[in-house]
């Protein structure tokens, strides 16, 4: 089947702001003919970590809450916390990020819950049908509470995923800290030919004490390690290398597999940004220029569809010079397999539909 994904650019009338034009694209994508009355929805986004610039402004959000809100909605804003070290890490860190970032009830018009509760435990337990790797999700229970679900995308690079899309808010971010250790296990880092300078970089990212420097030299406690890839990030030298390739199509697997988990069962839409398209995650505490101009914004009912079509219109674009995607000077077409060349974004794709989730056969809509 051929799903429709439906496009609005940055563009503006003059008669009309950017909120007004995001608003006429869900008109036109159907989240106006869903039943939201007196319904509990869940909009499922990243509120961004503490010196991380690149995402989603609240002005955007405000404007989906208004829409959802007058078509009789209950909106609230929800995210997972965090398995890695971080100002996301419990509830009160995670709330106070999110209003410092400038999500409050004052800026949105909507209430922010973090979906699995004080300390990350607050979770409930959904079977999987036809999952291969995980047979249960771990979930937020606010998520899992929810009447409708909404996903609002910030669409960018990811290290480990290729691209951080629909599915990976949905899957990765729907997870309880529990969840998040289940999707990462199979993907621990190992020490390369690097040369290890002994700075503690890695101890000080690493949440759960897997770093071992008894030896002189910083060797992974794999007991402990949850394999989140901060240590692999925070090295300077490249001492600390991503799991095989294998393992990073895994961790795409469960992340596509959780995502049926929050999805079976519930209506749902989901709606991402392509812009500020930064080389990595917005759970980093910075981000890098930009890999490729700001495309614009696409909503849809298949999430598959949808982050096909944003794959496929950010390798369209030219790349940005002085990014990270610039000095890469790679050969390979795909701008995401050129940043990050131990992963495979279609993975998360391929397993998608295998398990329901959609088509990646679109026909893309663009608004006017």
């Amino acid at each position: 089947m051929t799903s429709k994904v439906y496009f609005s650019d940055f563009r503006i009338r003059r008669d009309e702001n950017l909120v007004e034009k995001f608003d006429r694209l869900y008109d036109l994508a159907g989240l106006g003919s869903m039943d939201l009355k007196d319904k509990f929805v869940a909009i499922k986004m990243h509120f961004g970590e503490l010196g991380n610039f690149a995402y989603l402004r609240h002005n955007y959000v405000a404007g989906l809450v208004s829409y959802i809100k007058a078509h009789g909605g209950r909106p609230f804003l929800t995210d997972c916390n965090t398995l890695y070290t971080g100002s996301r890490t419990n509830a009160l860190d995670h709330l106070e990020t999110a209003m410092l970032n400038g999500f409050t009830f004052s800026t949105v018009g909507a209430q922010v819950i973090i979906a699995d509760g004080l300390k990350g435990d607050d979770e409930v337990e959904i079977p999987v049908e036809g999952a291969v790797y995980s047979k249960t999700a771990l979930i937020g229970r606010a998520l899992a509470d929810a009447d409708v679900i909404i996903s609002l995308t910030h669409f960018k690079s990811h290290e480990s995923t290729g691209f951080g899309g629909s599915l990976k808010n949905l899957g990765m971010g729907g997870g309880s800290r529990a969840g998040k250790k289940d999707m990462h296990s199979s993907c621990k880092p190992r020490m390369g030919t690097g040369k290890c300078i002994v700075c503690h970089k890695c101890q000080k990212a690493c949440a759960h004490d897997a770093t071992d420097f008894s030896s002189g030299k910083c060797q992974i406690d794999y007991l402990k390690c949850v394999g989140c890839g901060r240590c692999v990030e925070a090295c300077p030298t490249g001492a600390i290398i991503p799991g095989t390739d294998e393992k990073f199509a895994v961790l795409d697997y469960k992340i596509a597999e959780y995502t049926k988990a929050i999805l079976n069962g519930k209506p749902s839409f989901h709606i991402s940004f392509a812009m500020d398209i930064s080389p990595f995650c917005d759970c980093y505490a910075s981000n890098d220029a930009p890999i490729v101009p700001d495309v614009g914004v696409f909503a849809s009912f298949d999430p598959i569809a949808l982050d096909t079509a944003c794959a496929d219109a950010v390798n369209k674009m030219p790349i940005n010079p002085n990014s990270l995607l610039a000095e890469r000077n790679s050969s390979e077409h795909d701008h995401f397999c050129a940043l990050h060349q131990e992963t495979d974004w279609h993975a998360q794709i391929l397993h998608g539909i295998e398990l329901g989730l959609g088509s990646d056969k679109y026909e893309l809509v663009e608004m006017r």
